[in-house]
Parts: C-alpha cells; structure tokens; sequence
C-alpha cells in the first residue's frame, strides 16, 4: 500500500511508517466511546471555594511567586481568523449589495463601535477614495467588508486572531496578544518577570515576532516587569493522514499522500518542550478590556493557588512514601486525599496489601496536576467536566466533547446535555515531579481518545484523523481538580459580531 516514496515522504516529516499504519487502523476500527460515570457537578467534582477560602489560596499563590520558580503563560495562537469572518465572506459573494441578514445588519449598523474602525476607514480612504460613513452613504457595503477581509486592505479574513484589533483604549486599540501580554503582568508574573509562549503558524511567525517586539516595551514600562516571549509551532511529525472513504490513504492529484494538522491535541508535544513548573492556558480569543479584568485576575490567582496548594500536599506524601517512614494511618490519609481532593478513585483499593497500595498511590499522586476553571452552562458549544472511567478501572476527573461520548446511550447523552458546567479551556498546570524533574507529557496521553471527522478536498470527500485533544484525551492521565468560575471569565470571540457585546467594548 505505501511505496518508497510513500516512505520517504512520512519520514522527512518525522513520523514513522509504524505511526501511519496504526493511523489507518484506526480509520478503519474507529476509536472506542468512553465510559462515563456521571457529570461532574458542585459537591461531585466541581469544588466551589468560599471567600474566606478565595482569599487564602490566592495568598498561597502570592507567596508561590516569590519562591523564584518558573512561570509561563501558554497561548494557543495558531488559528485564522477566518471563521470569524464567514458572515462577512457570504456578504461579499452574495448576490445582493445591502445588508440583508440580521448579521450583516447588525455588523455595519455598529460598525464604529469596532476597535479596527480607524484603520478600517483609512484603508478605505486609501483604496476607495472615500471613508466608510461615505461609501456606507453611497450603498457600497461591499466595499467597505472587501477592504477589512482582503490582502489589498487590513487583510483581517487570512490573518491570526491574535493580531486582529479587539479593544479600544485612549492610547490605542489593543490585540488579542497585547490583552495576553498585560494578563500574564498581573497573574503570571515571578521575579517581576514574566514568560508568555504563544503557539503560532509559520506563516505568521514573523508577522507576530514583529508586533511583540513592537509592543513589548510599552507594557513592561506600564506594568514595571519584563517579558520573555516566545514561539513555537506545531510539529510536522504530529500531522496526520488523512483516509479515502475505503480508509485507504487519501492521496494529492499528484500521487503524494495528504497530511493534514492533528488538531489541538497536538500541542502536547510543544508544551512538553517549555521547561516551567506552572503554565497556565488560555485560548488566545478569550480576552476581555481593562475595565473587565478584575474577575479573570482574581480567578487565575485562585486557581493557581489552589494547584501550588494540592501539590504540595501530594509532593509531602510522596517523599513521605520514599523514606518508608510510614503508618497504614498515613497510607490512609493519602487514600482520602486522592479520592476526596483529587477526585481519583479505585473501588477494590480495600483489597491492596499495605505493599501494593503504596505502588498505587506512588504512580497516582506522582503525575502531572492541572486545575480547570470550569463556568456554569450556558449553552455554549463544547466539552465539559465529567467523572469518567479510565483504562486501568480507576474512576476520576476528565473533560470531554461531544464526540467522545455514544450518541445511542440514551443515559449517556441526558449526562451531557443536563450537565452543570461547562469548558472554558482555563488552565493552570503544574508539570514537574517532586524531585523537580520534568514529566514526559506525551507519556500520560490516552491514545484511544483520538476522532474521525468528514472533510473535502478538491471536491473529493476525506477523513481526518484528530488527535487526542490538547485538554481532553492528551492530559487524560493527569491529576485534575475542577473549579467553578464565574461566566464573566469566559468571553470567546467566535463570530466579528461578539465583539460588539458589552464585554468587549
């Protein structure tokens, strides 16, 4: 099936023939649904800190970050923005040239309230002649989206969504990566330093390299710190193959096989690369204005400290559990905490000699530890937090998306869509043992937690292969603790009109 120049394709982008094969068995076999205890609530997973409790674990973090340990901001940054802008696309190509939708009406009946709206209308005045009050008066609409989505204008429709202008300020509108930059001062900071790692494109390494070096000095005068910034992409050995319908490789018009980017899930193996203890994540559209970051601050503060807290804990035991100085009372203590603040639970865990249970707790507490800040239902669409069987029989803490459940299980589908809470993707994670050395992340990925999705190319039909979600399967074997925060944390921009809510003017 895969020739010598098969062969050499796959391996000049890393991967091994090994890896491919077992993709396209994967097309065949498909992957298996998980199973699924419960939907994690408040009291049932999802902890719920009162304000006196607030206050000390942000207290603890407050004192973590004087402890001169390495803290990194973790930014998914690679997406176009291209999706943003589907409405606006539709218009452009649409047979009509007045805005006709609800959309389109409400985009250029607002259109000043957009952070992009000065350049927006000096592209115009440079392309057109005329501003966009003057060309929207003329009934030329089109012109005005065609200058903020083509290359001839502000080229908004192929660029990141980290370099588009989301907030206005006084002193200037403001980029997803700027908001990033100003968090990462006022939660993230060690030593009056701050890291931040935005995952980007190659195409637009350069464009984002160029825009922090420009930036960067006015925040570190503004917020007194200095930044580290840097970038990475993802990897080419981490693209998958994509299968034909028969699940035979799905091949280019020149006889090549087509790869395409393994999703989110990918990027395991760039924070792998990022020598840190704690690393928090954030998407990079999830950003709000000044005026609006109290809440965010405060909450990636609480649930730092909540992190630093438990692993303390979990590293006391486990040098505890080294030194063999111990009780059954103590062996004891660490059941509890791993099941009653952790979440892990093995129902036959009565039945382990006092030498198989230490073995057990060693290689459960001894792991990598993230907190999830997780947000009331709202009805958005995504992942959430549930109680989930895991492969070695343990029960314990995952997020998961709707694809990784059986649509047929009646019981199952009543969980998801009747669950409390909902994903935000807000992240803080600690990745170092208790001997302060680094985890292998891509060692705690459950492989079987990949998708098959339905895509085209050339108008032939394809299937995908995505791999483990970054916060989904890829850390399935991590130590998790959920934390209810509140919705005011989570501000996606999915569409260019969501920029027009309270929260993002």
């Amino acid at each position: 099936m895969l020739s010598q120049q098969d062969l050499n394709q796959i391996a000049q982008k890393g991967i091994t023939q090994d890896q491919v094969e077992k993709q396209l068995e994967e097309f065949k076999n498909g992957f298996p649904f998980l199973k699924i205890e419960a939907a994690a609530g408040i009291g049932k997973g999802v902890v719920s800190p009162s304000e006196s409790e607030k206050a000390d674990y942000i207290k603890k973090w407050d004192e973590y970050k004087t402890t001169g340990k390495k803290i990194v901001k973790f930014v998914p940054a690679s997406g176009a923005a291209s999706r943003m802008f589907k409405d606006v696309f539709a218009f452009v190509d649409a047979a009509y040239d007045v805005p006709t939708t609800d959309f389109e009406k409400k985009y250029f009946a607002n259109i000043e309230k957009f952070a992009f709206y000065d350049e927006l209308d000096a592209q115009c005045q440079k392309n057109e002649g005329k501003g966009i009050k003057a060309l929207i008066a003329d009934g030329n609409y089109k012109a005005v989206a065609s200058n903020m989505l083509k290359a001839t204008g502000l080229n908004y429709g192929q660029l990141p969504k980290g370099m588009l202008l989301f907030h206005k300020y006084s002193e200037g509108a403001r980029t997803p990566m700027e908001e990033h930059l100003v968090e990462g001062a006022l939660y993230a900071s060690s030593g009056k330093e701050v890291n931040v790692h935005f995952t980007v494109s190659h195409e637009h390494m350069q464009f984002f390299e160029d825009k922090v070096s420009a930036k960067k000095s006015q925040y570190e005068s503004q917020y007194g710190v200095k930044y580290n910034v840097s970038f990475s992409e993802q990897k080419p050995s981490t693209d998958t193959i994509a299968a034909a319908a028969d699940n035979s490789p799905f091949r280019n018009d020149d006889g090549s096989l087509l790869f395409r980017p393994g999703g989110h899930g990918a990027l395991i193996q760039n924070l792998n690369d990022i020598d840190a203890d704690i690393i928090f994540i954030k998407n990079i559209d999830n950003v709000v204005p000044d005026r609006l970051k109290k809440d965010t601050v405060d909450y990636k503060q609480l649930i730092a400290g909540i992190l630093v807290d438990l692993q303390a804990k979990a590293f006391s035991y486990l040098k505890k559990l080294d030194t063999a100085d111990y009780t059954h009372e103590d062996l004891e203590e660490m059941i509890r905490f791993l099941q009653r603040d952790l979440c892990c639970r093995k129902s036959d865990i009565k039945d382990l000699e006092d030498a198989d249970l230490v073995i057990y707790l060693r290689g459960k507490l001894n792991r990598p530890m993230r907190v999830c800040g997780v947000v009331k239902n709202v009805g958005e669409p995504g992942g959430g937090p549930f109680l989930t069987y895991n492969q070695d029989g343990t029960v314990s803490l995952q997020i998961l998306e709707s694809s990784q459940i059986d649509k047929n299980n009646q019981e199952y589908m009543k969980m998801f869509t009747e669950g409390t809470h909902f994903n935000p993707v807000d992240l803080v994670c600690a990745i170092k043992d208790y001997k302060g050395g680094r985890f292998n992340l891509p060692a705690y990925v459950d492989k079987s937690t990949g998708f098959i999705s339905s895509k085209s190319k050339g108008g032939k039909e394809l299937k995908a292969l995505e791999l483990p979600g970054l916060w989904n399967g890829a850390m399935s074997d991590w130590n998790t603790i959920f934390v209810e925060v509140p919705l005011s944390t989570f501000n996606p921009v999915k569409t260019v009109n969501d920029l027009l809510r309270d929260q993002h003017q």
